[in-house]
């Protein structure tokens, strides 16, 4: 067990046992620029080149604890950044489930399709990267039992949970908000919020694929 997932477990942020399986594995080193391999396990965002950044572990472990990721699911992960957050969901999901990954900056998706193939999920076809408007979600290959969502918005774009399935659970940043919202029925949520995070923004502007 590594000193960051150690951490998150003590301090309650980690509880679930396959959710503290990926921490341990996927170790966020992989995925930050090598000059800051030293603050990896540091409890805070750093810079990942093009203006973004990789999410504090506190918040990516609340995130998917609320997000509540099985073996087998399909997965839509909005924001994929360096790729940290879609290896972890694709350890999770195993060789029968799929995470689809989007990202809007060319440079940050060609980097989190590379990061993540370190621990082969590209490779063994569970992990998927596409550079494109992470808003719109993807529809071809919808619907999914979980979206996580990354950066924030005004509110959850329509196509995003559109694309849920009946059961699915959705977890992104509104505002200054952790947003949760379960798919009950089409067109009927259950939604809950919670204060006191700080995201970048969801930028909306279309890349080529």
């Amino acid at each position: 067990m590594n000193r960051l997932t150690n951490k998150l477990m003590k301090d309650g942020y980690l509880r679930t046992d396959l959710i503290i399986e990926a921490f341990a594995f996927v170790k966020r080193i992989e995925f930050v620029p090598s000059d800051m391999d030293l603050q990896a396990d540091i409890d805070m965002p750093l810079p990942v080149g093009c203006g973004q950044t990789i999410s504090q572990p506190t918040t990516v472990a609340i995130m998917l604890e609320l997000l509540d990721p099985h073996p087998k699911h399909k997965i839509l992960d909005v924001g994929s950044g360096s790729g940290w957050t879609t290896a972890l969901l694709s350890h999770i999901v195993g060789k029968e489930g799929k995470v689809i990954a989007l990202e809007t900056i060319k440079e940050l998706c060609d980097l989190g399709r590379k990061n993540t193939d370190k621990f082969g999920f590209v490779k063994e076809g569970i992990a998927e990267f596409y550079n494109m408007d992470g808003s719109s979600g993807n529809e071809a290959r919808a619907p999914y039992d979980r979206i996580l969502v990354s950066a924030t918005a005004n509110e959850v774009p329509e196509k995003l949970s559109s694309q849920l399935k009946i059961g699915g659970k959705l977890v992104m940043p509104v505002k200054n908000c952790l947003y949760y919202m379960e798919k009950i029925r089409e067109n009927d949520f259950y939604e809950e919020e919670y204060p006191g995070f700080s995201f970048v923004p969801l930028v909306t502007k279309k890349t080529n694929n």
